[in-house]
């Protein structure tokens, strides 16, 4: 498409993440996770070593959270509190497991609709999309864990409280998620200006997951190997491509269309 998209502190650190929690020092990290919370980013001072990080560190492996390895200037400029080298923003959402949702799905007796968001990472455009993806019934989105839009105020606001409301899964490795979307019965389809299939001319009434890709370079070469179909959105006038968002949009009412 487009190719141009403990310790608290409830007070704004920045614009890019005013609506969530941030917590510091090791300690406190460990304790969020271990007492469940989904951490929607963390960032370890480079260099930092011993017992301490060594548990935290192992702990993250564990989790879905993306990590940033930065240099102390980077944590100082989130907050001028003892932070240990250790800065973290606990999620405003709870993610959720891939292979639970298409279960709940079926379990339902829903056709499952999914959308697979590749490293699309303006918070605006991910916010859009959540809201057209809550209102057409997309029963999940999939994210990459690095390279995506933050689960923020602004994402949130954009929404319109959609995030709040629609599944969002995350894993390390997209072609992994897809494998599986299509071990479980989807039709995985990238939806590309290079499209060979107009939307409007394949079968959207089947299980399927539509993949749309980055505001920069559309969808990564490596998961247009995996699909099942290329499609792409017929344009008539003079414009050769269109907002990730706006994509997302006509191709969701189009499987409702087919579907209702």
């Amino acid at each position: 498409m487009d190719k141009k998209d403990y310790r608290f502190t409830q007070r704004p650190v920045n614009k890019r993440s005013n609506d969530a929690s941030m917590i510091y020092g090791i300690r406190a990290i460990i304790e969020a996770i271990t007492s469940g919370h989904d951490l929607e980013k963390i960032f370890i001072q480079k260099g930092l070593k011993g017992d301490l990080i060594d548990e935290l560190t192992a702990l993250v492996n564990k989790t879905s959270a993306p990590v940033s390895t930065v240099p102390i200037e980077k944590l100082n400029g989130l907050t001028r509190k003892n932070h240990q080298g250790t800065v973290a923003f606990i999620s405003p959402v709870k993610y959720h497991d891939l292979s639970n949702l298409l279960a709940i799905t079926y379990e339902e007796g829903k056709v499952p609709l999914f959308l697979v968001l590749d490293r699309i990472t303006d918070v605006r455009n991910f916010g859009a999309i959540a809201r057209s993806a809550e209102a057409m019934g997309v029963n999940g989105i999939l994210i990459p864990i690095k390279n995506a839009a933050q689960i923020n105020a602004d994402s949130i606001k954009t929404s319109a409280g959609a995030l709040t409301q629609i599944p969002v899964a995350r894993m390390t490795n997209l072609t992994e998620g897809i494998t599986y979307l299509q071990s479980a019965g989807c039709k995985v389809m990238a939806c590309t200006e290079k499209g060979t299939q107009e939307i409007s001319k394949i079968d959207l009434r089947d299980p399927v997951a539509l993949v749309f890709g980055s505001e920069e370079d559309g969808i990564d070469g490596a998961i247009l190997k995996f699909v099942d179909h290329h499609i792409t959105i017929p344009m008539r006038g003079k414009m050769s491509s269109l907002n990730v968002s706006v994509a997302t949009s006509i191709c969701l009412y189009e499987a409702n269309r087919q579907r209702y």
